[in-house]
């Protein structure tokens, strides 16, 4: 057993013995694998590779962490994400100083000796013995550029990493067998850049390229000698020497390297001494990484690209390829982000609602036609300070996607999904019900797609307004958001129709859960997100095709390699003319019904409220034919509460409704996003419309041999009296 000194420890002499046993018994061990006819250490050093496997690919080119940049539609910079801040970058584009100064203090007989430096290791078996302990390591620049690709291989997983640097032969063995293979390969060129873009500069900078912009906000090419001499400096120990923490311990080390460089004739000892002479003059760039830097509040917008990135199966099969891919970075991602509807998302969002009031704004927009997602803008910004009322929560989608588990309940904006049912049915818009403000119906006339009754009881509906009562058709309902009504119209439609058509409409794709099969389904009880619900009405605006959200148009890979992306998929939920019927009803909410608040007047839009039990979720969803928005407006944090007697925005409300915050919210998003030039308008159709007991009353004063004349629809145009038969376009007049 070895002697031990008093306090514990090794005397100096036998870590120096130790040391030397390990240097020469690893340079054994190498000389027998690399050279067993030569058996020569000397001739290991700088022998041939032969016999040895095959080098692991990821030595010649390692696969580096670096920065992911998440850009918009038009290629402006989002965000950086990163798990390693770097960016690599030829040996061409780092200044000629400091490949100079990292040779000249890491292994300034670099370009002299082979992977393993045999006057290296002598001379620190020398200095150790010297000084009693291990002072001086033997490590050529290429032994340390294995040692780090090994490390960031480990990543961020202590156990790995662990392994990557503990000290044993056979680790050393190991690092020296591939360094050999390294230099027969790579050369000292390639060495050298490679470990330049791999070393660790502390202050979260991988690689010179980031250090350069951390510590001097220049690329690494424009570095001077003695700002090189100041990074090259770092590389022994980040910490001990972090310029920005102790100004005059960097200096001190910059110095040792500028003195380094004239001792080996890379710079005149007047260049060094010049240099020693001047200040740091640091400009450090603080480092801006992950969502939370996005500008105009797209924090959730971009959460939601990396979502996608790490749940769809197109970025890999499995969650660790997909979770590897991220890591490693290096991406270039476009998506589908408008800065221009982005910008007023985030405006209207803030603009009627403060971030620390009770309740939040979540707006969303989507691109009828493409499934594009334009815009997400919420009224709590993106970060992680609950003290600034800040969240990560995006509630525009679902859980899966870094939203919110249950949802919310849609109210009365799932109310044009039961008319589109209907429609399809072959009801016209022209039925109409006379109903009281209040009604009972048996749950047994309502069956579930399983062919079973619903329920054995009565289900009590009533209107908002005891004044709600009389006789409505599809339009006029519509527009006074009915319920007796549209609890009638399932009736007639089918709830299992019913709730088939809120499927094909993507209701419940954020969400992933079956939805559940009540009537009450068709008055919005049913839990859905604001992103489900601005493709549903971009559906309308589509004539009918249902197309999936879309958030990346598409990746880069660090080699410059184009990845695949998920598609949008376009499928047709409904027929062109009940789309077409949907449009022009719901036209008459934003003119004369509970959306006037919410109108545009320069062009054609269309939309509807939405307002839950209680008050707890207001809604407005409408869209333009190239433009859908959902608003959501409620509460996010914990129990939701009732939205009565609340103050929001600053201003007062009685009671919230769809109309009067969410409506407005909605007008701020669509004015800002949509262009003043381009308007088109939705496809002309005429609606037909139920005789009300006026028309009745002048066709009596006409006599009983007068014609009867249906109500003019909305448009103007005489109404189309054809029943509504999906697929089947029968010649105007047949049923005149």
């Amino acid at each position: 057993m070895a002697k031990k000194r008093s306090g514990g420890g090794l005397t100096g002499t036998q870590q120096a013995a130790k040391f030397l046993g390990v240097s020469v018994l690893a340079g054994a061990v190498l000389a027998g694998i690399a050279l067993p006819a030569a058996g020569a250490l000397g001739l290991a050093a700088k022998g041939t590779v032969e016999g040895f496997d095959e080098i692991p690919s990821n030595l010649k080119t390692p696969p580096l962490s670096q920065r992911t940049k998440i850009l918009d539609s038009e290629g402006g910079l989002i965000a950086t994400v990163y798990s390693r801040d770097r960016t690599v970058v030829p040996i061409e584009k780092i200044s000629p100083y400091m490949q100079k100064a990292i040779v000249a203090i890491e292994d300034g007989r670099f370009y002299e000796h082979g992977a393993i430096d045999l006057k290296g290791v002598l001379r620190a078996i020398n200095r150790n013995a010297q000084s009693g302990g291990v002072s001086e390591g033997a490590s050529t620049l290429t032994q340390q550029y294995v040692k780090n690709v090994f490390v960031e291989e480990a990543g961020d997983d202590p156990e790995k990493v662990a392994q990557a640097t503990q000290q044993t032969i056979g680790r050393k063995v190991r690092e020296l067998k591939f360094a050999i293979q390294v230099e027969e390969e790579l050369g000292k060129k390639k060495i050298l850049e490679n470990y330049l873009n791999i070393t660790f500069f502390g202050q979260q900078a991988y690689g010179i390229e980031a250090a350069s912009q951390r510590y001097f906000s220049k690329h690494a090419a424009d570095l001077t000698l003695g700002e090189a001499a100041m990074m090259a400096g770092l590389v022994q120990s980040p910490s001990r020497y972090d310029p920005i923490n102790d100004v005059e311990e960097a200096t001190k080390r910059r110095n040792v390297v500028l003195q380094r460089m004239a001792d080996v004739k890379d710079i005149s000892q007047a260049e060094a001494d010049a240099a020693k002479a001047a200040p740091l003059k640091l400009k450090v760039k603080t480092p801006k990484n992950g969502c939370i830097t996005a500008v105009d509040g797209a924090g959730f917008f971009c959460d939601y690209v990396r979502k996608t990135i790490l749940n769809d199966p197109v970025f890999g099969k499995t969650a660790e390829e997909r979770q590897k891919l991220w890591n490693l970075g290096g991406l270039t991602v476009k998506t589908t982000l408008s800065p221009r509807a982005q910008a007023a998302a985030n405006e209207a969002a803030i603009a009627k609602v403060n971030k620390d009031d009770p309740v939040a704004a979540s707006v969303v927009q989507v691109q009828p036609g493409t499934g594009k997602v334009l815009s997400m803008g919420q009224s709590r910004p993106y970060g992680l300070d609950p003290k600034k009322h800040e969240t990560t929560l995006n509630l525009a989608v679902g859980s899966r996607m870094g939203g919110t588990t249950f949802g919310f309940q849609v109210g009365s904006t799932f109310k044009p999904i039961t008319a589109a049912a209907a429609l399809e049915k072959g009801l016209s818009p022209a039925q109409s019900f006379d109903t009281p403000e209040q009604i009972n119906l048996p749950e047994s006339d309502f069956r579930l797609c399983s062919g079973k009754p619903a329920g054995y009881r009565n289900w009590e509906v009533n209107n908002e307004l005891k004044s709600e009562k009389g006789s409505y058709d599809m339009t006029s309902a519509l527009g006074k958001s009915i319920n007796t009504y549209f609890a009638k119209l399932e009736q007639m439609a089918g709830l299992c129709e019913t709730l088939t058509m809120a499927k094909k409409v993507g209701y419940e794709r954020e969400l992933g859960k079956p939805m559940k099969e009540s009537p009450s389904a068709t008055l919005g009880s049913l839990e859905s997100t604001p992103l489900d619900m601005a493709s549903v009405y971009a559906t309308f605006a589509n004539r009918g095709l249902y197309c999936t959200p879309v958030v990346i148009e598409s990746v880069k890979a660090a080699n410059g390699d184009k990845l695949n992306v998920p598609q949008t998929k376009c499928t047709r939920a409904m027929s062109d003319r009940t789309a077409d019927t949907i449009s022009q009803m719901l036209k008459g909410v934003v003119e004369d019904g509970t959306g006037q608040k919410a109108g545009l007047s320069d062009r054609d839009n269309a939309g509807k409220t939405g307002t839950t039990n209680d008050r707890k979720d207001a809604w407005f969803v409408g869209y333009t034919p190239n433009l859908a928005t959902a608003v959501w407006v409620g509460d996010d944090v914990g129990e939701k509460k009732s939205m009565y007697d609340i103050r929001i925005g600053g201003e007062y409300y009685d009671k919230v409704c769809g109309g009067c915050l969410p409506g407005p919210i909605w007008k701020i998003a669509m004015t800002g996003a949509l262009d003043a030039g381009d308007t088109p308008s939705f496809t002309p159709i005429s609606v037909p419309r139920a005789e009300t007991p006026k028309d009745k009353e002048k066709e009596g004063d006409e006599g009983p041999n007068k014609p009867n004349k249906p109500k003019k629809p909305r448009d103007g145009k005489p109404a189309d009296r054809r029943p509504n038969l999906p697929g089947i376009t029968l010649p105007p007049g047949i049923f005149d």
